[in-house]
């Protein structure tokens, strides 16, 4: 993204001795007397406006104020001595600058009321107009977020360890198996070999990027890609202005901008293959094949898929057995014996031959 400058807004800061608000670019609290100290802060004006005289903006852009190291005096970025005692600002220290202090407070702020007569004034104003008692601004506290009650610890503890157990429990029965002879009472297989074609196929991609030789159609404005320098034709687009202290008693409001470029995004015919067509053969015994595939013209043999199922009998109970593969299928004759690892939820993880079974 690319930063913009919208302009510089005067800020304001807290006598931390009377509490009247002053204007960020005086010093000296204008109700008291006190110094502007470098743990006081800057705040935003209730209403912000962009500052147009030229003076303000040459002293918005000096740079940080600079705290006298020896009277604490805020002296500007351009000064050689302190205004206050004299003592070489080469010992000073700059302030604090670029926290972000909120957004831009462009729209109007409701009024003030005086607190000594009751008088309305308008946002800005430091001092009533009516009776010129200073108006104290509350300084806004952050939200708290609404009371809501702890969930007990203990139950938190209970419900992980619940699902621990739970966790370990299925572990250990799925893993924990019993030995049993089965028979194998029937076996089936099932191959399938799917058939693709070239058909006709509308594709999208940028007109750019549209294969030599095809022609493009129904094309629409899209973004391509943003980037943060401007471009012929590209859409500027920012983020909401915000205020960043410049420590000088001056905010650069700035926004975060990015550029649009936008291209044709277009459809073009094409032809890709696809699957028409699946044959399969299946059947119930060890001699499984695949189906008679015979592509023909402008068609070519697409994925394979097996599957192979043998069914075992044991102690009145009936089991299933997947074998990964042909091969291992084979030698599943129905009638033969073998020693089956049954877990406790019923599944076979485990075939071994059994003495004399085969």
């Amino acid at each position: 993204m690319a930063e913009q400058t919208v302009g510089y807004v005067e800020l304001e800061w807290r006598c931390p001795s009377c509490g009247n608000r002053n204007p960020g670019s005086v010093k000296k609290c204008v109700q008291c007397g006190a110094a502007l100290t470098e743990e006081v802060q800057f705040e935003q004006a209730p209403q912000e406006t962009i500052i147009a005289d030229e003076a303000k903006i040459v002293a918005a852009t000096a740079g940080a104020d600079i705290q006298c190291g020896y009277c604490g005096t805020a002296n500007s970025a351009t000064a050689k001595k302190c205004k206050q005692c004299g003592a070489d600002l080469a010992e000073g220290k700059a302030r604090a600058a670029g926290q972000v202090l909120g957004g831009f407070r462009d729209q109007p702020a409701a009024p003030l009321k005086c607190p000594a007569c009751g008088t309305d004034n308008p946002p800005t104003a430091l001092k009533c107009a009516n009776c010129g008692a200073a108006l104290l601004q509350p300084k806004p506290k952050p939200e708290q977020p609404a009371a809501s009650k702890p969930f007990p610890v203990a139950i938190v503890l209970a419900v992980l360890l619940a699902c621990c157990v739970l966790a370990a429990a299925f572990f250990f029965l799925s893993n924990r198996t019993t030995d049993t002879i089965g028979e194998v009472r029937g076996v089936n297989w099932q191959r399938a070999i799917a058939i693709e074609a070239l058909v006709p196929v509308v594709r999208e991609a940028w007109k750019n990027e549209i294969p030599a030789g095809k022609q493009a159609s129904q094309c629409t404005s899209r973004v391509h890609h943003t980037q943060p320098d401007p471009a012929p034709g590209a859409k500027e687009v920012c983020g909401t202005p915000y205020t960043v202290d410049q420590g000088s008693g001056f905010g650069k409001v700035v926004k975060q901008c990015v550029y649009e470029v936008s291209a044709d995004w277009c459809k073009y015919d094409d032809i890709d293959w696809r699957v028409t067509n699946t044959l399969t053969a299946q059947g119930s015994d060890l001699n499984p094949r695949w189906p008679d595939a015979r592509p023909g013209s402008n068609q070519r043999l697409g994925n394979r898929q097996e599957q192979y199922q043998v069914t075992f009998t044991a102690n009145d109970k009936t089991y299933t057995f997947s074998p990964p593969t042909g091969e291992e299928y084979v030698r599943f004759p129905p009638g033969s014996k073998w020693k089956l690892k049954v877990n406790t939820f019923g599944a076979i993880t485990g075939v071994e031959p059994a003495s004399g079974g085969q």
